[in-house]
């Protein structure tokens, strides 16, 4: 699942500065009754948005750069966010749910390769959270960025795209191709112009466009694990990157 601005991004911020799991829910008063809880643990810190803005009372809203090692390493985290824990609840049949961005592109491919062989498993579905039933081109960016990323394993050579995934990788590649900027700023740049960033800008929050960018930053997976506390956690899942 991809929603680059911002829910995977804090998830996989989150999990990479030492959050134990992340709990995605889609409502806020199922928030408030999972933080509530007993888990045999430190009361999980809450965190989400609606509109773009920290719901009332959570102790963190849903912007990466809230997310950091001192504030929530040790602690396990409850989400509720407009699009992406929705969309992570769509992806919820899948046999292996895997959360993608920017900023574990290289990490996610490989994961996705490896479960994938795992369990027997030939189609890979990248699912684009898009913005309240909008198709947004930050995802689609994000998602030919793994593309891109996939392109370069072992194997990659019988792998098939379908029309929609040719066409999120070339606009990964075109945009990363100005040959002016780097990467991340190439990619920070092409967030200003889609949906997701513009209403992040009208927020205040341009900076977080910067942290979404920030190109293979983290080496892990947030990975569904079901089994946890009869619930539905992300966990931290490092993948061998060889």
């Amino acid at each position: 699942m991809i929603d680059v601005l911002r829910a995977s991004t804090t998830i996989i911020t989150a999990l990479a500065h030492g959050a134990t799991r992340v709990r995605p829910v889609l409502s806020i008063d199922e928030a408030r009754a999972a933080a509530t809880a007993p888990t045999g643990g430190p009361r999980p810190l809450l965190g989400g948005e609606r509109g773009g803005l920290r719901i009332d009372g959570f102790d963190l809203g849903n912007s990466p750069l809230e997310y950091t090692p001192s504030r929530v390493a040790g602690r396990p985290l409850v989400i509720t966010t407009t699009n992406g824990t929705a969309a992570l609840q769509a992806c919820l049949p899948a046999t292996e749910v895997v959360i993608g961005a920017i900023v574990n592109r290289a990490a996610v491919a490989t994961r996705a390769r490896d479960l994938g062989c795992q369990h027997g498993i030939q189609d890979v579905h990248l699912v684009c959270a898009g913005t309240d039933g909008e198709v947004t081109q930050e995802d689609l960016l994000a998602a030919g960025a793994i593309l891109d990323a996939a392109a370069h394993l072992p194997g990659a050579g019988s792998d098939t795209l379908d029309a929609a995934a040719m066409a999120a990788r070339d606009l990964f590649r075109n945009t990363v191709s100005t040959v002016s900027l780097t990467a991340a700023e190439a990619i920070a740049a092409f967030f200003t112009k889609t949906l997701g960033g513009s209403n992040l800008i009208t927020l205040g929050m341009q900076a977080d466009l910067s942290a979404a960018a920030m190109i293979d930053s983290f080496p892990l997976v947030p990975r569904l694990d079901r089994g946890s506390y009869a619930v539905a956690w992300l966990v931290a899942d490092p993948p061998n990157l060889g």
